[in-house]
């Protein structure tokens, strides 16, 4: 890549992000549907799947998950530089929005109609997570097993109130142990069938 291609990259990276930013509210995966759109259907940078995992590893680490998944599409196109640009572009536009509504929000939130439109705007990112959580359910859920996993966080957390991160991190330990087992099961496998071929 030549130094015109990487800052043309750079400067595509930030206002895409920086796009995102602005035109999306409840971060999280209320961003889901517009970083479908900006980031695989029109650029291509990265595949549904990547994004899942990206938002999984994302809120499994410490900060704002759309903060970390910026950073990770930043330094997949643009290494360590491209991850610090898309992480500044992410976050430019809720610092400046944020200062402004520091300075009004205890003048207008009395406001009949500032009290509506934050009720429609709660409505329309409930409508758009629950849409994201179905994508993310047809994506992920592929067996029996899956299915069994996902109820079982959703009980732990909706009925028993035990906070999300101890689910995320014992999902993460129970996917490392499986995935080893399985690994492990599999040269076990090979192995006994070398031997038997051996023989």
């Amino acid at each position: 890549m030549t130094l015109k291609e990487r800052l043309k990259m750079l400067g595509e990276l930030y206002f895409v992000f920086a796009k995102i930013g602005t035109f999306t509210f409840g971060g999280g995966l209320a961003m889901m549907p517009m970083m479908q759109r900006e980031l695989i259907e029109k650029r291509k940078w990265i595949t549904e799947e990547d994004l899942i995992d990206y938002y999984a590893v994302g809120q499994s680490t410490p900060g704002i998950v759309a903060v970390n998944v910026s950073t990770f599409v930043g330094f997949k196109q643009a290494g360590i530089l491209g991850g610090i640009i898309s992480t500044i572009g992410m976050i430019t536009p809720s610092l400046v929005i944020i200062m402004i509504l520091a300075s009004l929000i205890n003048s207008i939130s009395e406001y009949p109609y500032v009290q509506k439109a934050l009720r429609g705007i709660n409505v329309a990112v409930a409508a758009l997570m629950t849409w994201v959580i179905i994508n993310f359910a047809r994506k992920t859920i592929k067996n029996l097993e899956n299915a069994i996993f996902m109820l079982l966080g959703f009980g732990l957390v909706f009925f028993l109130k035990i906070p999300s991160f101890w689910i995320i991190l014992s999902a993460l330990l129970i996917g490392v142990i499986l995935t080893f087992a399985v690994r492990q099961s599999e040269k076990n496998q090979q192995k006994h069938l070398g031997n038997g071929g051996e023989q």
